[in-house]
């Protein structure tokens, strides 16, 4: 868990800092509305990377084991994050500025890409089929727990900076913290052992590290409908929790004028409890099952959409805490079954590929365009109401792809065969 915290804290203060800054630094030539559209593209590009990651990290990660590629994803992370807080601005080199970020964005899109498999893996594949849901929620605790950190470093840099000073070197500060917090996430995963069920698949292939010799090419040749319904169940949350997070800081600045404190704290203090809730998600999942947890949040995200722009409109700050707080809830409904219900799709010997590729590709066009898509949306049409409708229409998806799955709670781990995932 605290190794994805610091690789999420590396991927969200991108997205954060693209959202109030990156505009005016590395696209200062464009209109603010335009600029924020350009940076807010270069925080999509890093989702492109990712399916690549999880393709090469899932493809090593089946081969050679979790914990080894979970230390190479961390160190890409960390010294793609630590150089973009050297990284001179447009003013200072012209065009290869953006190019440069975009260049340590995909290496972080990368990098990501191979992290959450192989992190919710080596959780899922230790311990039992009973608590799987609670345990494995942990590692996806890191995501609010980085974006936690990362939003809490630039609210106080906010605070005790002068929009000038901020704007001047108060951004680099969070990007260079990267490097320390790098090295203790290296010390935790260099003592965590290799995952036993792992081990135990390898023994029973007679000691051959790789039976499968191109363990993607199995997953979509056996396991696509398993693929298709981690897509779908995807969808719906990645796309939800950029607009909570990350567009809410675009659209509270730019559409109800307030300062950027505001969305900050919200985003703060939403992601804490997030943090919170998101292992009791796991639990509950163990007790009710994997599909009644993530369709209740699905369909509890599906009304809140139409609530959450409004309450956001009053420019109350009370109020933009608690959209973004029952907002990040509801998406923690979905986040924190996730892990187990992921893990529990596919054999062991392409786990780490299927778990991976289902979750990357979505991401791709849910929360990579999300903001993106959201930005462009309410410059169209001048209302959230288009937002609102966009959110829905993803969470309908969602609701469908885990309507039609499995139940998955109790499957064991220890079967390296290949399942079947979708319902009679």
């Amino acid at each position: 868990m605290i190794g994805t915290t610091i690789e999420w804290y590396d991927f969200f203060l991108f997205g954060s800092a693209a959202a109030l800054v990156f505009n005016k630094l590395f696209f200062p030539e464009a209109d603010p509305l335009t600029g924020t559209l350009l940076a807010l593209a270069t925080f999509a590009i890093g989702f492109v990377a990712r399916p690549i990651g999880g393709l090469v990290f899932g493809h090593f990660g089946d081969k050679l084991g979790r914990k080894k590629l979970l230390v190479v994803s961390l160190l890409m992370m960390g010294g793609a994050t630590f150089a973009m807080g050297l990284l001179p601005t447009y003013a200072t080199i012209g065009l290869a500025a953006p190019l440069l970020l975009v260049l340590l964005r995909l290496i972080q899109g990368f990098a990501l890409g191979g992290e959450w498999g192989g992190a919710v893996l080596i959780v899922s594949e230790h311990g039992d089929a009973k608590r799987r849901g609670f345990w494995a929620s942990w590692p996806q605790a890191g995501a609010p727990g980085g974006n936690l950190l990362a939003t809490a470093v630039l609210a106080i840099l906010a605070a005790v900076q002068s929009e000038a000073a901020f704007e001047a070197w108060g951004w680099r500060v969070p990007f260079l913290l990267s490097g320390l917090l790098i090295g203790i996430g290296l010390w935790i995963r260099l003592s965590v052992s290799e995952s036993p069920v792992f081990l135990e698949a390898v023994e029973r292939a007679g000691k051959n590290p790789a039976p499968e010799k191109a363990p993607i090419v199995t997953v979509l040749r056996h396991s696509w409908r398993a693929v298709l319904i981690a897509m779908g169940a995807r969808f719906a949350e990645n796309v939800s929790y950029y607009i909570v997070t990350a567009f809410v800081l675009v659209y509270l600045v730019n559409e109800v004028e307030v300062s950027r404190s505001v969305g900050l704290n919200a985003v703060l203090i939403g992601s804490a409890v997030h943090f919170v809730t998101i292992p009791f998600w796991g639990w509950l999942s163990d007790v009710l099952g994997r599909r009644v947890v993530y369709l209740f949040g699905a369909t509890g995200m599906l009304v809140w959409g139409f609530v959450f722009f409004s309450m956001l409109d009053t420019a109350s700050g009370l109020a933009t805490i608690v959209a973004v707080t029952v907002g990040l809830v509801l998406h923690g409904a979905m986040y924190g079954p996730q892990a187990a219900f992921f893990s529990e799709l596919f054999g062991t010997r392409v786990r780490y590929s299927g778990a991976s590729i289902g979750y990357q590709l979505a991401s791709i066009i849910a929360g990579g365009l999300a903001p993106l898509i959201a930005t462009a949306l309410l410059d169209a049409t001048g209302a959230s109401l288009a937002i609102s409708v966009y959110l829905a229409a993803t969470c309908v998806l969602t609701i469908v792809a885990v309507y039609l799955a499995k139940e998955t709670r109790g499957t064991s781990l220890a079967d390296a065969g290949h399942r079947e995932s979708v319902s009679a």
